[in-house]
């Protein structure tokens, strides 16, 4: 049975869950599917920056004399980008405008990733790729309140879930791919090279496809700053006990470490060589691609069928299942045959059921479409970008240490498994949090639709 909402009156509502900023309404944007998929290919632009690097990582080592624990600083030289470089981008796309913001950071920053395939040294490799991800961060703030205005709230589940497999289905591609490049005297830097053209490709798809929502003045607010990103937007935001907890709990979602040395894990733990392991990679992310379509379904599934509380059912359950699929995956060798490439592609159909499924749609149903970029850069670039690239220092020169194995399962597989315990907090403050943001969003919405006052 499904959660009653709540009857708060707008002014009730915005003295309890936070400043009325107003909203939009979502609006029947033409060209939907074309601008979808050009969105995913920036999506694919932010991930492979770093993709390129964990693929071909063991190959770069031996070129300029490393040790394990640089695929941990550059790791987290990529989240420290997005923790600090996300919001800038968010806040430049509202004040500039989202497609135009997407093709610079998204287009033609790719130039600095060729740059990096020059570099002679570690240093060189550092600084240069380092400035190269500054850029390609700025997707997934802009990308994800784009998706907000598009759709409605029923449709985001399967919009996120089609984003993430869209992306996906070209990372199972590239990736066997870029490990070729392993096969190739000096190859990394092609692949360097090759990456800095997609990225410019991605920048003139965006140009081509997307077509961005007009922005509509908040109900009863005259100030042009109330749409735009900002950080006390962002402090505000923590009010919300959601919110909140969405900004401790990806702290615990570690999956990203684990995309960072999983071709590393298994050349150097099980000896793979580094095509190989790419394509391994490949499997995993096949599997990928379901589990992000997959997930986006189910989540609205559950949403339906159990009202708010779905949600949070469905992610506990999906917690628990990468916990026990990642324990099993690492810790037992499963030999080079076909029960090895089984145990990736099951691990990769868990592995995205909870982000387009849960997480996304439950942060876009708890504040104002006003500020919904802000609370996306806050948690995933901000809060996430932070810890990922703590986490990643760590992982990369405790490996060194003590070797991937055991990191695997202490930094992966344990956390998975206490958050899938902490989201039962999720119960008591979801759903009531859901239902005033949607009896404000009603309310608002009946204001902007009354007849005008007439003297």
């Amino acid at each position: 049975m499904a959660d009653p909402v709540v009857p708060l009156d707008a002014t009730q509502a915005q003295k309890t869950y936070g400043t009325n900023t107003g909203t939009t309404r979502v609006q029947k944007v033409k060209g939907r599917g074309g601008g979808l998929i050009a969105l995913a290919f920036a999506s694919i632009v932010d991930g492979f920056e770093g993709g390129l690097v964990n693929t071909l990582f063991p190959v770069i080592r031996d070129a300029l004399g490393l040790q394990t624990s640089a695929l941990g600083i550059l790791t987290a030289i990529s989240r420290f980008a997005r923790m600090l470089f996300g919001p800038v981008w968010a806040g430049m796309a509202d004040r500039y405008g989202r497609k135009r913001i997407l093709f610079i950071a998204t287009g033609l920053w790719g130039l600095w990733t060729v740059a990096a395939g020059f570099a002679q040294d570690s240093t060189q490799l550092f600084i240069l790729y380092g400035i190269g991800v500054i850029g390609t961060v700025a997707s997934e703030p802009i990308t994800n309140g784009l998706i907000v205005d598009m759709y409605s709230s029923k449709e985001r589940g399967r919009a996120f879930g089609t984003l993430r497999t869209l992306a996906t289905i070209a990372s199972v591609v590239a990736t066997p791919l870029i490990g070729q490049f392993a096969n190739i005297d000096e190859g990394w830097r092609y692949g360097m090279f090759a990456m800095g053209g997609i990225s410019v490709l991605s920048g003139v798809l965006i140009l081509l496809l997307v077509h961005e929502p007009k922005k509509h003045t908040p109900v009863g607010a005259v100030d042009p700053e109330a749409m735009k990103f900002n950080f006390r937007d962002a402090v505000g935001l923590l009010k919300n006990r959601t919110i909140l907890f969405m900004a401790v709990q990806v702290i615990l979602t570690t999956s990203l470490v684990l995309f960072a040395f999983f071709i590393t894990y298994w050349v150097d733990d099980r000896g793979w060589s580094t095509a190989d392991a790419a394509l391994l990679m490949s499997v995993y992310m096949l599997g990928a691609v379901l589990s992000g379509l997959i997930g986006g379904f189910l989540g609205d599934w559950f949403e339906r069928r159990f009202g708010y509380r779905g949600r949070v059912l469905m992610m506990q359950g999906y917690l628990v299942a990468y916990a026990v699929s990642t324990a099993l995956l690492f810790q037992i060798d499963w030999g080079h045959g076909a029960a090895v490439y089984i145990a990736v592609f099951v691990t990769g159909l868990i592995s995205s059921i909870g982000h387009p499924g849960a997480v996304l749609p439950i942060v876009g149903s708890v504040v104002h479409k006003s500020v919904v970029a802000t609370a996306y850069a806050l948690i995933f670039s901000f809060v996430q970008g932070l810890f990922a690239a703590l986490f990643s220092l760590a992982f990369g020169f405790l490996a060194d240490a003590l070797g991937l194995q055991a990191l695997m399962f202490w930094l992966i597989s344990v956390p998975y498994a206490l958050n899938a315990v902490l989201w039962t907090v999720m119960y008591r403050i979801y759903p009531k949090d859901a239902a005033a943001q949607r009896a404000l969003d009603d309310a608002e919405n009946a204001a902007e639709s009354s007849p005008a006052p007439t003297e």
